[in-house]
């Protein structure tokens, strides 16, 4: 339907819906559900050099109005996921798809992106620089503008993808950090990652995280989602896919009204797996409901 198409660095989507990486797996669980080709696109789960094994257990804990995670990037490592994890997908999903890229040093993001830009399948680079950088002290590569310039300095000039850089909110101006990244060539934003937070059991007296603290999803952060796509749009000139407690297609609308050429939508997948196909199939209801005739209209529209 040509109403919902949108631009997303220069690849076309049918829709503007993007399962979020981390909560859509390698697609093809999903499609054993339904046909996972109505999606404009989705991001697998994140990737490291090497594989990782995650976080000690319990790592997952309720909140109201959303959902705690510190599962640590548990993944099979990229050699694993071009040999084992692509092959599937392309049975199951005949779209460019979106490579999640994560690292604790630079030369870690520049060897994973550079190894995955090469495949077919791969239409666009997500970089996650949300991780601790362990050649700086543990600080996260996206808590300050230069950091955020260094690593996608580093793997833009290794790739020819799209490179879309997806950014941590626990920062105090995100905006700031946006700039530096498209400066230093991203192609878009990516926004926003989880907020860090914890819970405690009052039987115990113990955080329920065994990690201690994780990252907080849910319909509970949208409107902290909303301002910083916000904030964002009005710093950049590059497409922004705007994410975080989206799990309506009223919050679809929303989010592009704030600045958003595509949406994610993460934790709702794990409550209705079914949830990203049937925002798909209500868009229009939805658009028809408040005048909107095509969706590329309304990008940034909330800004006057």
């Amino acid at each position: 339907m040509a109403r919902l198409t949108v631009n997303l660095c220069g690849i076309e989507l049918d829709n503007p819906i993007i399962p979020a990486s981390g909560t859509f797996g390698f697609g093809y669980e999903f499609a054993e559900l339904y046909d996972i080709n109505c999606l404009g696109t989705f991001s697998f789960k994140g990737t490291t050099k090497d594989p990782r094994y995650g976080n000690p257990t319990p790592r997952i804990a309720e909140s109201a109005s959303g959902m705690l995670n510190a599962v640590g990037l548990q993944n099979p490592g990229v050699e694993a996921v071009i040999s084992e994890e692509l092959p599937k997908m392309r049975q199951v999903f005949d779209k460019p798809v979106m490579a999640n890229v994560s690292g604790f040093s630079i030369d870690e993001y520049v060897y994973t992106a550079s190894r995955l830009d090469v495949e077919e399948q791969v239409g666009w680079i997500e970089l996650n620089i949300s991780c601790p950088n362990v050649d700086g002290g543990g600080v996260a590569f996206g808590t300050s503008p230069e950091m955020a310039a260094k690593v996608t300095a580093a793997v833009r000039a290794e790739v020819k993808k799209p490179l879309i850089v997806k950014l941590s909110p626990n920062v105090t101006n995100i905006a700031a950090i946006a700039k530096a990244c498209e400066d230093a060539g991203a192609d878009g934003i990516s926004l926003i990652n989880t907020l860090l937070g914890m819970r405690i059991d009052l039987k115990t007296r113990q955080t329920l995280l065994a990690n201690t603290t994780g990252g907080l999803s849910g319909p509970a952060i949208l409107p902290v989602a909303l301002r910083m796509v916000w904030e964002t749009y009005k710093a950049v000139k590059i497409p922004i896919v705007g994410m975080g407690g989206v799990s309506s297609s009223e919050d679809v609308i929303e989010m592009m009204l704030a600045g958003a050429t595509a949406v994610g939508i993460g934790a709702a997948n794990l409550i209705d797996p079914y949830i990203c196909r049937d925002i798909i199939q209500t868009l229009p209801e939805t658009m028809d409901k408040y005048g909107i005739s095509n969706l590329k209209d309304i990008i940034g529209g909330a800004h006057g």
